[in-house]
């Protein structure tokens, strides 16, 4: 039984390290992609995790297997592709940390990823599934993607959704908002940030969007991080604003999926379902989930930065009031 099956990209980030002497730019090689990121938080947490998805039969692709094991998160839905190159991202970072992108990924091999490839009697074993919407920019991956969630939902288990703007990789921003409503419509629990809550509602306000979700789509447990002034959630008709922590940021990059990971770890620990969490429960999660990101933007690459337990608790007690 896992804990976790997560389904997606799984690529390598390229984190801007400064500049030669010479004055031109160079990158570290880090392991990335959203739905990975988020399973290997939890694989580091104790979780059993696993991953499926494709990568390119090439250097990189075998790199990032390793990391995954490394971390302890189960390959076996990991598929080598020599049809396609692992996705490369190139990410430029602001004075404050923040994040632009410039992909290679025509085609990339997780674009790739077939119905044939999933094993569904895998997910089956699972506590929980979670996806993204970059697994569904292109065929045959969106069906792929689709139909592995789709059978997740009709087993019952419940379906973690990241709907991951990242406009350069889709055809247009109507495709981009279109898919992400099915993964709402699928999903039990959603993460976004302020950026995606008004790209895909229209609304600004936290309890007005997240209204929106909960009412049209059903999504009973939604998420919006607000960086280091912490996170807005809602649980059904519950809403509560969980404090931030104020770290020197270098680098943003995988603190969404980290906080989303730990939030995840939390409610399995909890042991509930989500129709019987509480509002004083999800509080909690945010106030560890909160942590887990603001480490993880204290140091270079979103996987490489992601703590165990015991920097965790040393965190927090070091920053607790």
């Amino acid at each position: 039984m896992y804990d976790i099956i997560a389904l997606g990209e799984l690529l390598i980030d390229f984190t801007p390290l400064g500049m030669t002497a010479a004055g031109r730019p160079y990158f570290e090689q880090n392991p990335g992609g959203a739905p990975a990121n988020v399973a290997a938080c939890l694989a580091r947490l104790g979780k059993k995790a696993s991953f499926i998805g494709k990568v390119g039969d090439d250097s990189f692709g075998k790199y990032l297997d390793g990391v995954l094991k490394g971390y302890g998160v189960d390959t076996t839905g990991l598929i080598f592709d020599p049809n396609g190159n692992t996705t490369l991202a190139f990410i430029h970072l602001s004075e404050q940390g923040e994040r632009s992108f410039s992909f290679y990924r025509r085609p990339g091999a997780d674009t790739l990823l077939t119905i044939q490839d999933i094993d569904l009697s895998r997910i089956e074993r699972s506590r929980v599934f979670h996806f993204g919407s970059l697994s569904m920019t292109d065929n045959p991956s969106r069906m792929a993607t689709l139909m592995a969630a789709e059978h997740a939902r009709k087993k019952g288990i419940p379906l973690s959704f990241d709907p991951n703007l990242r406009l350069p990789l889709w055809s247009s921003p109507v495709k981009a908002r279109d898919m992400m409503i099915v993964g709402l419509q699928l999903a039990s629990i959603v993460k976004v940030s302020e950026e995606e809550l008004e790209f895909i509602t229209g609304i600004q306000d936290y309890e007005e969007g997240t209204r929106f979700i909960y009412e049209t789509y059903g999504v009973p447990l939604i998420f919006v991080t607000l960086g280091e002034r912490g996170c807005f959630y809602r649980i059904r008709t519950e809403t509560g604003i969980s404090r931030g922590y104020s770290v020197q940021s270098i680098d943003t990059t995988g603190a969404g999926d980290a906080f989303l990971g730990a939030v995840l770890l939390k409610w399995l620990d909890k042991g509930v379902e989500i129709n019987q969490l509480s509002a004083n429960d999800v509080a909690h999660f945010c106030d560890f989930a909160n942590a887990v990101g603001a480490i993880v933007t204290t140091k270079m690459g979103g996987m490489s930065s992601l703590p165990d337990l015991e920097e965790i608790e040393s965190f927090i007690s070091r920053t607790s009031d």
